[in-house]
This record gives C-alpha cells, structure tokens and sequence, in this order.
C-alpha cells in the first residue's frame, strides 16, 4: 500500500511549511502538493487528486468554508480542517462539519501558529484516521440546523411489549458515543426523534470544551426533543438529549431519588475526555441493564469496555454499520467484542431506537 498523499492549504508560507513537516515526519504520508487559497485548493484537488487535504479556514480570494463546499461538490475529498480553539473558530468548524470536513484539529494559538507543532501528533493521528473516510458529496447530508421530520408516525403506531432480541426488555435512558464523524451522525438521528422521546438521552461526543455549547444549541435548533449542554445537577428527563461538555467526563447519578448529571474533571480515559466508557459506568450504576446503548462512528475504541458493563448487566447495544460510519472504529471495536444486538446504518437508527424504547 502506498503512502496517503496529502495537500496542504494556508495562506502562510511558513503554516505550510511547518504543517508539511510533521506530515512528512511520518513515513505513512507524503505532501503531494501545497495551495495557499481556497481558490488554488480546488484546482489543485482536481489535479493532483489528494488522499486528505489539510484546510486553513481564513484565506484571501476564497476561504476555506468556501473551497471545502466547492471540492465537496465538484470531487469530494476527506478534509481535515484547521480552526482556532475560540467561539468563532468552534462555529466556524460546525459549519465546515455540516458542509462535509472529517475532522478538525485546533490551532494552539493566533492565525499564524509558531507552535503548530505542539498539535502534530495529533494533525498526523487524524490525516491518517481520514484517509479511510467516507465522505459524501454535498448536498448529501441534510445538514445542522436542518429542521427533519421525525419518526413520530412510526412511534406512534409502537405498541408496548414488542420483541426486543436479548437485553432487559424495559429501558429508561439512551446513552449514545461519538467520535470522529459524530457531529454529521448525531445531526441526522437527533432531529428525527419525536418531541415525546419517552427517556432521556445522554450522549459523549469527542469534542473539545469551546465546541460543546454551540454544537448543542445548533442541535436543540434543529430537532424537536429539547437538546443541551449538560451541567452538574442538570435534571434527566424523557424528551431531553445532554450533550457532555468538552474538557469532563459525564456521568450520571441519583440527587434525592432523581437522575441528574454530574460532571467529572478524571484524567483522560483512552487518551479522550469527555470519555464514553466513563459516561456508560456511571449509567450502569444508576441504571443497571435498563439501557439503551449506541455507538456510533469514531475512531478507536472508546465506548466498548464501558457497553460490555451495560450488555453483562442486560442492556442493549446498538452500533452503527460500517456502510455509513465515516470511520468504523468504535462501532467495530463493539462488535469484535461480541456484544452488539443490532448493527444498523444510521438512518435505521431512530427508529430502533423507538421500536427498543417502546418495546
């Protein structure tokens, strides 16, 4: 197998320069080629044809929200951007997430980053993570901040005590895991459940801190279940979905009989935090095998140790097939281990998730 061949895109000569440096550190990868505008990005995807490309958002004569929507549509590519770590850079990556970018990695400080390379482990660890993705053409993904129709024709006509395969047969709370392409996965299913979702939801999403807030906002915008950022004391509830906020581990636990959330300052669990096995723990506890589990795609394995706790206690575990992942690592990871009940593409997903709940 050859090397992933990879473009390169900022308006600095020097961010090109030190970004084809790590890239080139790694005997995995070689810089095919550099642009130094949005503009000379797409003519160069189209020439050059790149395994990933490496996006700059702020350009001169087009930037790069504009190049990632044209090579999107004209040859989709998986892009891997760059953005500062402020609220500005966070709503710009959301928007790049929607038009179809893989991933991001965050700038450790200002437009021309010196210390870009304190993120090289990290820029190298998801080149190499997008290189297997699958990316659509635009216009595919219905996108954040889409208001959907939701499954709530197929939830009504449910009735109670439908067959489950294995699990408990009652479950209280979903909990759901998302790495890498989980912002795109969790802005189709969200939307498509009914404003009636009958148990809370609790969801980890790899996210840093500064994404968290803006990522559910955009969510609770397009779904008609409420949707938020959880806090400590945050109350659980049927109809609502909370969001971990980045930078702590979310777990749940009882305040005077009722299930609220907690938050956790850990270390990082599997190099990540917020982390899915902590949050999936704190679940078992409080909950034991009344759980719906999902995983859906991400790089990894996170989630796994976490869902073998809820499966032995009687839960459920959905994860989502490798046919709409756009990297199928946490689900695999979940299904090497032999303790998935279903293994469905996403958008089958809202609906199992009624039919189990219902069930």
């Amino acid at each position: 197998m050859g090397r992933i061949r990879v473009l390169v895109v900022d308006d600095s000569a020097l961010m090109r320069q030190f970004i084809g440096d790590i890239l080139r550190s790694d005997g995995r990868l070689e810089v095919c080629g550099t642009a130094r505008d949005g503009k000379e990005a797409v003519e160069q995807v189209k020439e050059l044809r790149p395994d990933v490309v490496t996006m700059d958002v702020e350009m001169p004569v087009m930037d790069g929200l504009t190049a990632l929507k044209e090579i999107m549509r004209t040859r989709p590519v998986p892009v891997v951007m760059l953005s500062t770590m402020t609220q500005e850079g966070a709503e710009t990556t959301l928007k790049a997430l929607s038009l179809g970018c893989v991933d991001y990695v965050g700038k450790p400080s200002g437009s021309i980053s010196l210390n870009i390379k304190e993120a090289g482990k990290e820029i190298i660890e998801k080149v190499i993570a997008a290189s297997s993705a699958k990316v659509r053409a635009y216009g595919a993904f219905s996108g954040m901040g889409t208001k959907m129709q939701s499954s709530s024709d197929l939830f009504s006509g449910v009735k109670s005590g439908g067959a489950v395969r294995g699990g408990t047969g009652r479950y209280d709370i979903v909990a759901i895991a998302s790495s890498t392409g989980g912002p795109m996965a969790l802005s189709e299913l969200l939307p498509r459940l009914p404003a009636k979702f009958p148990v809370p939801i609790v969801i980890t999403q790899h996210m840093p801190k500064e994404f968290t807030g803006s990522f559910a906002k955009r969510l609770n915008e397009s779904s008609n279940i409420e949707v938020v950022e959880g806090f400590d004391g945050l109350t659980l509830k049927a109809g609502r979905a909370v969001i971990a906020p980045g930078g702590s581990h979310l777990i749940v636990k009882r305040r005077s009989g009722t299930a609220v959330v907690g938050l956790s300052d850990a270390p990082p669990v599997l190099s990540v935090k917020p982390a899915a096995n902590v949050m999936f723990l704190s679940v078992a506890d409080e909950y034991g095998g009344n759980v719906l589990c999902v995983i859906l795609t991400g790089m990894g394995r996170d989630g796994t140790d976490g869902a073998k706790t809820l499966k032995q206690r009687g839960a459920y575990v959905i994860a989502e097939s490798q046919k709409t992942c756009v990297v199928y690592g946490m689900p695999k990871a979940a299904v090497d281990a032999g303790i998935v009940d279903e293994v469905l593409p996403l958008n089958e997903i809202p609906d199992a998730m009624l039919r189990i709940v219902k069930g």
